[in-house]
């Protein structure tokens, strides 16, 4: 058994292609699988779109929440409702190519590897601004995290039963998949593939909804902003004693013709963005603590079947 978990997000016009697409390859790889979309607090007819295919075919299953909780939500809503021996995360939009399924199961279900991870070797087709952030984003994770995150790793994962357990026992609310995977370990093939434009719809991720999840994975994975803010620190403090010295110096031998006004503001402001630039990271952490000691439940459901 194959569960396929599908989060959707105003996806009524891609599902439908998505479906057949995944019927297709899945009457050549000869397997049983049970499809779970999840409905994140769609705006538009996701949800009727999903219903008319579960009462055509027992094998789909939806999940409704209550409200848009994100697409993180949404995938562990899924994964809580898989039944198969093999679970695979991909998007609605074709971006994932149900192609790469029949290898990835191949691999895993060997016995050699407990998940299969796919990754985009190119960007064409998105905007530079948007694809050079992204790369950007990758070296600063590398720099920072001390676990691997591979460039271009996306979310279509299949795993096996044991993959799955282990990623259900991580109960976390601040949820940062593509550093959760590599966090669990396990023995992991990849799978490289071209970029795939969407066959319908739009994308729901804007650049700075995109800038956000990226500073999420940092303070996630990573502590080392709060190690560089005090750095900053004690470099400004020795920055500030040397200007002292200086001052002192120049106003014994050469007197202080200038008044000063302008490197003072111009040192009180530096000094000041500093300041608030390592009050903003501890705030980070501090909300994200915040977040996960109130324990509130990641996704609530309205309606499944």
């Amino acid at each position: 058994m194959l569960s396929i978990i599908v989060p959707c997000l105003n996806e009524e016009a891609s599902i439908p292609l998505f479906y057949e697409e995944m019927l297709k390859m899945l009457a050549q790889l000869n397997a049983q699988a049970e499809f779970i979309f999840v409905d994140d607090g769609s705006k538009d007819n996701t949800l009727s779109v999903l219903r008319e295919i579960a009462e055509k075919d027992e094998c789909v299953h939806y999940i409704s929440l209550s409200r848009n909780f994100g697409k993180e939500a949404a995938m562990l809503a899924g994964l809580h409702k898989a039944c198969g021996q093999f679970a695979v995360t991909m998007d609605a939009d074709m971006q994932d190519p149900p192609s790469l399924i029949p290898q990835m199961l191949e691999a895993v279900a060997s016995g050699e590897y407990d998940c299969a991870g796919t990754r985009r070797v190119s960007r064409k087709g998105e905007p530079f601004i948007r694809s050079f952030f992204a790369r950007r984003f990758y070296a600063v994770m590398k720099l920072f995290s001390d676990i691997e995150i591979v460039d271009g790793a996306r979310d279509f994962r299949l795993m096996n039963k044991a993959y799955l357990d282990a990623l259900l026992t991580l109960q976390e609310r601040n949820r940062f998949s593509k550093g959760i995977f590599p966090w669990l370990g396990f023995k992991t093939k990849w799978f490289e593939y071209e970029n795939v434009e969407r066959t319908a719809g739009h994308t729901k991720w804007s650049f700075w909804n995109l800038l956000w999840y990226s500073f999420d994975g940092i303070v996630a994975f990573s502590s080392k902003p709060l190690a560089i803010a005090s750095i900053l620190g004690i470099l400004l403090f020795l920055v500030s004693i040397s200007l002292i010295i200086f001052i002192v110096v120049r106003k014994i031998m050469w007197g202080d013709p200038v008044d000063g006004w302008a490197s003072t503001i111009c040192i009180i402001l530096f000094c000041s963005g500093v300041q608030l630039f390592s009050v903003g990271v501890l705030g980070q952490y501090m909300a994200k603590t915040y977040t996960e000691v109130k324990c509130r439940p990641n996704y609530l459901i309205r309606e499944q079947q």
